[in-house]
């Protein structure tokens, strides 16, 4: 799932307002990705923890030339999920089913003001159809050989 099918799932929690659902996810991560490069952890009850972990300069291996290498010290993030997720995964835990959206009732009111009300003038009378081009002939098939010589 991409972040614009995550929007699209999020929509009907959002009474079918994409822009507010974009919103909001854009919100979310946008608190991770800043509470993160602070260095806190963001830990997301039965989801799980996102981390920031400094990883030390190593030697590694060019893989085409066999060359060893120098990699650099560097900074990643580390997702660890939670037992919970960790269960639902593996199969040994079902999800419960996923919540509706909520429904807007109509009032009948509101039903009868949204209908087209019908005037009282005549409709405009129709234009002419435009007659086509008379249609060609078709030339005359050609008669195939009447026999073949032998």
């Amino acid at each position: 799932m991409n972040k614009a099918q995550f929007i699209a799932a999020l929509a009907p929690h959002f009474d079918n307002n994409k822009k507010e659902a974009a919103r909001s996810v854009d919100i979310v991560f946008d608190t991770i990705i800043r509470t993160i490069s602070k260095g806190e952890d963001v830990m997301i009850n039965d989801f799980g923890k996102f981390k920031k972990v400094d990883r030390a300069a190593r030697k590694g291996r060019n893989p085409f030339t066999g060359e060893t290498i120098q990699i650099k010290a560097s900074k990643k993030v580390r997702f660890l999920p939670a037992k919970s997720l960790k269960e639902v995964i593996s199969g040994a835990r079902k999800l419960d089913p996923a919540p509706k959206p909520p429904v807007k009732v109509v009032a009948k009111a509101a039903a009868k003001k949204a209908a087209p009300k019908k005037s009282a003038k005549k409709a405009a009378p129709k234009k002419a159809a435009k007659k086509s081009a008379p249609k060609k002939k078709a030339a005359p098939k050609k008669k195939k050989a009447a026999a073949k010589r032998r």
